[in-house]
């Protein structure tokens, strides 16, 4: 099969492509470039997954394995990309940037340029399986547990998972780089990327006050009987769920309860306020498994490397969806995606949405 690999620049997506050429598979290394900023000149630079710097380590791997390489501008999406991100810190919510990166970029604009050339397929270094269920594919947890990414490619479809392929789903890390020193390849010893590629030194509320300047302007810290006990800085440097930087000095540790974009007051309390017995979503899509009828049992994922929670999942019209936790769960965060599974396969996704009430009379 002739196949694009979605070279990051990284050691996972270059031993993607190593391990499909000897496949004996015809590889093609494409990088997109971002516009992200990075490299030795930029103050506090990490390693990104798609960052400016990162083109030429990929063309180096490129080179090593003699593969053709080429570079893709997939700046203009990532820039709304990021707007759309700063735009939910602004709302009170807290969003996921990779997934929503993975089924509208990697494997939305970058698949279509891909067959657009005569492809098969785009490889990437994701650690996640893609698995057959019936007449439906489907991503699936990978082997090594401490690295899945099933979560961040819960939004690709069956047109994007009948083109994806995720060379490293069987391998454990260790063993990646060990394939990549066999090979001499020049990123064997590089180190993780940051989760959030955009994001300068780390601190994502930099990239949110530069976009939505009205996202940091001062309001109150309330407990839940709405008493004041604070001033904040501004909604945009809190999400649900949050311990720390709350500016409240209490007997016992305080956690961000909720966040009113409208008021721009931040609710606080202790740990055992924060569970709650049932969330709702929006924009729902059923992935790995037909649109379900009716209720069914599954467990969800309500955030990144969270631990799965036991579920009923009750459809609701409009592509919405109540969750029924069978034990109380938190942080349900407003803006994250809740990952739905049905055993190691995702069965489905959406936004957990703010607020308590029925949304179809929201």
């Amino acid at each position: 099969m002739k196949l694009f690999v979605a070279m990051s620049g990284g050691v996972d997506s270059s031993v993607a492509a190593l391990l499909l050429q000897r496949a004996g598979h015809e590889v093609v290394g494409i990088h997109l470039r971002t516009g992200v900023k990075g490299g030795p000149d930029d103050p506090g630079a990490k390693p990104r997954c798609c960052g400016a710097d990162e083109a030429e380590d990929a063309r180096r791997t490129a080179a090593l394995l003699g593969i053709p390489f080429f570079v893709q501008n997939a700046e203009g999406a990532f820039s709304g990309l990021i707007d759309a991100f700063a735009d939910a810190y602004a709302r009170g919510e807290t969003p996921n940037p990779c997934v929503a990166c993975n089924s509208g970029i990697k494997f939305g604009a970058l698949l279509r340029r891909a067959r657009a050339l005569g492809a098969d397929a785009v490889a990437t270094g994701h650690y996640a399986r893609r698995v057959r269920q019936g007449e439906r594919w489907a991503v699936a947890r990978a082997k090594d547990a401490g690295k899945d990414q099933s979560y961040v490619l819960c939004g690709l479809g069956q047109k994007e998972l009948e083109g994806a392929l995720f060379p490293l789903g069987d391998l454990l890390k260790a063993e990646v780089r060990a394939f990549a020193r066999e090979a001499g390849i020049p990123v064997a010893e590089k180190p993780e990327s940051q989760e959030i590629c955009f994001v300068p030194g780390g601190d994502y509320r930099e990239v949110v006050r530069e976009l939505q300047p009205d996202a940091f302007l001062p309001g109150e810290v309330v407990d839940g009987a709405g008493s004041v006990l604070a001033e904040h800085g501004g909604i945009g440097g809190f999400t649900v769920g949050q311990r720390r930087g709350l500016g409240v000095t209490a007997k016992e540790p305080l956690y961000v309860k909720d966040i009113d974009p409208a008021t721009r007051r931040v609710t606080v309390g202790p740990y055992g306020a924060l569970g709650v017995q049932e969330a709702f979503l929006d924009e729902v899509r059923w992935t790995g498994i037909e649109p379900p009828p009716g209720s069914l049992e599954l467990s969800a994922v309500l955030r990144y490397h969270a631990r799965p929670v036991a579920a009923c999942v009750e459809p609701l019209a409009g592509g919405r969806a109540r969750l029924r936790f069978h034990e109380a769960a938190w942080p349900v965060t407003p803006g994250q995606i809740a990952v739905l599974y049905r055993g190691d396969a995702v069965a489905g996704s959406g936004r957990i949405r703010r607020g308590s009430s029925d949304p179809g009379r929201a």
